[in-house]
């Protein structure tokens, strides 16, 4: 006999009801694409510049050059011609995969000091509407804050809303990598934030995994990048229900991934949207030097199994009772959507518990299981992360040396 939850005409309600949620979201949200506020010029030009250039008799590489390519031209400059070309091209060398680490927080910090300037100039600026000039007051508070003490960006972009990454700890050094993948709404203004929801930002979350990490095993080199260097939906719209900006930031994820110093394991842990991202990533090119993805409070992954993903890398998943995105349908219906819960046992993720943690920004808060186990899993201490009551033996399976 065919159960009631496996028939057609179920199967049809659900699909209605995931078309419904959408149509909701975007009545009350509004159509949430993303609009580009501020002017590419200045990074096109940098970059119009570069392709026209020569150092030491020789043209400069295609920005979009492999990472490993990009890195042998810079392993041939002197350290003067790199700190040249950083300081002459900060757009350009700030964002080069494959260039130094060291050289492109400089150049960060350069760039930063010029998009510094120009805001200034901005809050100014009589002809902007009292709306831009706001927008120019709160831009400029964030370079500022950027360019504070010896902060390591990664990436800066000041182009439309804006794309950014951070380093906390020796990247170059570091035995373990962590990348903090996040969801809706990221941008330049949301990258940091203050008070009760510092850990709920970017840099908050990859603060908090970084010291989390040093505690759960102490005598391991660990870094975390805080990685808001895609294009995010803006608000819970369409852009959130399809897949389009998950699979460029996909791109983007594994071109950083590709670059990254050293040999060292790099674990993915994707909030949000931002799994839905990695997701996409997984079934892509994600380098192989990914050893683990989790997930937390996701939407789907656009797969229907761990095992659909194709990748080697573990795959973990947790939400918390409060998180509102358990009420939001998984199912993908005409692009919309994005499929399977993760945490729904026949996905095949490793469950693992999120308790302490409230709402569907609470899991990088101090104090909760999901912030321990991001950190074991971050180091390899598999043999401390907790389990969800859903799955008991997330612990499964686990091979290689733990201090990988």
């Amino acid at each position: 006999m065919t159960s009631f939850d496996s028939s057609p005409t179920l199967t049809a309600w659900r699909a209605l009801l995931a078309v419904a949620v959408v149509f909701v979201m975007l009545a009350t949200t509004g159509w949430t694409a993303v609009r580009h506020q501020h002017s590419e010029a200045p990074r096109e030009i940098a970059f119009a510049s570069w392709a026209r250039d020569r150092i030491a008799g020789h043209a400069l590489p295609d920005t979009d050059a492999p990472p490993y390519r990009l890195a042998h031209f810079f392993a041939t400059l002197t350290a003067g011609q790199q700190v040249a070309l950083a300081d002459k091209y900060p757009l350009v060398v700030g964002n080069l995969n494959g260039a130094p680490v060291t050289l492109r927080y400089r150049a960060n910090r350069h760039a930063l000091a010029l998009a510094e300037t120009v805001e200034q100039q901005r809050t100014q600026d009589t002809r902007l509407s009292p709306d831009g000039r706001h927008q120019a007051v709160l831009r400029l508070a964030r370079f500022r804050s950027m360019l504070a003490g010896d902060r390591q960006i990664l990436a800066f972009d000041p182009s439309g809303r804006g794309h950014a990454a951070e380093v906390f700890g020796d990247l170059d050094r570091a035995k373990r990598i962590s990348v903090i993948v996040p969801g809706v709404d990221t941008n330049l203004l949301t990258l940091e934030r203050t008070g009760r929801k510092k850990n709920a930002a970017p840099v908050g979350m990859a603060q908090q995994l970084y010291g989390a990490e040093r505690a759960a095993r102490p005598g391991t080199r660990t870094a975390v990048i805080a990685w808001a260097d895609y294009t995010a939906p803006a608000g819970i719209g369409m852009d959130a229900a399809l897949g389009g900006l998950a699979a460029d930031g996909a791109v983007r994820l594994n071109a950083l991934v590709e670059a990254l110093p050293g040999t060292s394991a790099v674990s993915l842990f994707c909030h949000s949207y931002g799994s839905v991202l990695c997701g996409v990533a997984a079934k892509g090119e994600l380098p192989s030097r990914v050893s683990d993805i989790a997930v937390a409070g996701s939407p789907g992954m656009r797969a229907d199994s761990a095992e659909a993903l194709d990748t080697g890398a573990r795959v973990w998943a947790m939400r918390d009772g409060d998180d509102w995105i358990q009420d939001v349908p998984n199912m993908a219906v005409g692009g919309l959507g994005h499929g399977a819960d993760p945490v729904d046992p026949e996905f095949g993720a490793r469950i693992v518990s999120a308790n302490g943690a409230v709402g569907h920004s609470g899991y990088f808060e101090p104090g909760t299981d999901s912030l321990s186990n991001f950190a074991a899993i971050g180091v390899g201490a598999f043999d401390t992360v907790s389990c969800a009551s859903t799955d008991r033996a997330c612990h499964r399976e686990i091979s290689g040396d733990p201090e990988a």
